[in-house]
């Protein structure tokens, strides 16, 4: 078989993130998590509920599937990594993972208008999402092996800002072709393309087959240009073994105070980005009353925002270096979050708004362009600081450790924001616990060293 060339290694690598993007952006964030919660609110509401009490309860059920799947990914994500770098083989575990995701990308479809299929349709979402993020967190391994450590925080850069150009374009068909509003039509004013229909909300609900499609036909770059290394498959492991690398990689991480604190800050504000990101759309619908076509108009200007913002980033990481861009786009996150707590249609910080006021509106509107700018940043240069702590032979399972530090807290933040919400009737109130997460992530930023530590242990964690 003839060798692949780096630069389409770099490509198919690249475009796994563009395959990917459209299930955060059109199911996670802004098309279908608002139509299931009005769906759901609508739901409840049917069942005797309050309006307000309905939509509070609406968001706690999104968010306690989120912090169970986010809870599966931190269990099982470390375990993976250390399975595929102890079996030397990659690939057929993206197979598994790309089949399971359109699957279940594919059963959205099933939500009904009335609520039928609202508990199915929820567990499809949920265990296709975790399939999704397991596959991307052994994809963040095989970055190392693209570039060198100058030059890996501009090619995640790219990646980051060619998945959400990937986002933009599957956002624009969607809303031009298919999502329609309130008024059975589409942004283009023209009724959902292939004759579904407005009343069954057919358009909104090909959201799941349109990211199913999505997904299969642009991994198809990935899968031919990515491969295993050469003679790099080895025995199968047992699980005994994998515990037991894991097991020693854990403790040697324990033992690296910068690695350690790493992994905590990121804990922390990737957890809150995540809520951040999955509420968005949600506080959009059941606080400011937008629709999915207002929804979706917001998404794309964030994405492409984040696109742009991305792409910077990844030259300022170049330039100056993954910290400081991180503790930028934390402290900027921290006052997004500070609006959102603050804001309502009605009033701002306590001051109120004239009745029907745009104000709401074109704040939201520019937070979605911070949101999105500083979000696709943070993360990119977070990977970056990763790759400067880690052993490149053990790639796939210090991404695992990634992965789990990244979603270790991942019912927390769900949890919290579903306590503060049901305690305190307010879906704004419910996001106090992401400022909270954030500081903490800021906090532990401190004392990590900018080059990262792996030069001071000899053992690069190595088994």
């Amino acid at each position: 078989m003839a060798e692949i060339s780096q630069r389409r290694r770099i490509w198919g690598w690249m475009f796994f993130d563009w395959a990917q993007q459209p299930y955060a952006t059109l199911g996670l964030t802004f098309v279908f998590s608002p139509y299931f919660a009005a769906v759901a609110a609508g739901y409840f509401l049917a069942s005797g509920l309050s309006e307000q009490a309905a939509n509070a309860q609406a968001q706690s059920l999104w968010s306690s599937s989120q912090s169970i799947a986010g809870l599966f990914i931190a269990l099982s994500a470390p375990l993976l990594g250390a399975y595929a770098d102890a079996a030397g083989r990659k690939m057929p575990i993206f197979w598994a993972l790309a089949i399971v995701t359109a699957i279940c990308a594919f059963g959205l479809w099933h939500l009904q208008p009335d609520g039928t299929g609202l508990m199915m349709v929820l567990v499809l979402f949920w265990v296709g999402f975790i399939a999704s993020e397991s596959a991307f967190s052994l994809n963040n391994s095989i970055l190392p092996s693209l570039a060198n450590t100058e030059d890996v925080g501009k090619v995640g850069g790219s990646a980051i800002a060619f998945g959400y150009w990937g986002g933009v374009l599957a956002l624009f068909i969607v809303l031009l072709l298919f999502a329609e509003n309130e008024n059975g039509v589409t942004l283009i004013g023209q009724p959902p393309l292939f004759g579904l229909d407005p009343e069954a909300r057919e358009g909104t609900r090909f959201t799941g087959p349109f990211i199913a499609i999505w997904w299969v036909v642009f991994l198809i770059p990935f899968f031919l240009w990515t491969r295993d290394a050469p003679n790099a498959a080895r025995s199968r492991p047992s699980f005994g073994q994998v515990l037991r690398n894991l097991g020693q990689t854990i403790r040697r991480v324990s033992k690296r105070k910068s690695y350690r604190n790493f992994l905590l800050s990121s804990m922390f504000y990737r957890d809150a980005l995540t809520a951040l990101y999955s509420y968005g759309g949600i506080y959009a619908k059941l606080v400011l009353g937008w629709e999915i076509v207002q929804i979706g108009i917001f998404g794309i200007i964030a994405a492409i925002a984040a696109a742009v913002l991305s792409y910077v980033g990844g030259i300022a990481d170049r330039r100056f270096g993954p910290k400081p861009v991180i503790r930028f786009c934390v402290i900027v996150l921290i006052l997004v979050s500070a609006i959102i707590v603050g804001m309502s249609r009605t009033q701002l910080f306590g001051i109120p708004l004239a009745e029907g006021s745009a104000l709401p509106d074109i704040i939201f509107y520019v937070c979605g362009v911070i949101m999105g700018g500083a979000g696709g940043v943070l993360y990119s240069a977070s990977r970056t600081m990763m790759i400067r702590h880690i052993d490149p032979n053990h790639a796939a399972e210090a991404f695992g450790l990634f992965a789990l530090t990244g979603r270790a807290t991942a019912f927390l933040a769900p949890a919290l924001i579903a306590i503060f919400t049901t305690t305190t009737q307010s879906n704004q109130l419910g996001f106090l616990p992401v400022i909270l997460l954030f500081l903490l992530g800021l906090y532990l930023l401190r004392s990590v060293k900018s080059e990262g530590d792996r030069a001071d242990d000899p053992t690069h964690i190595s088994h």
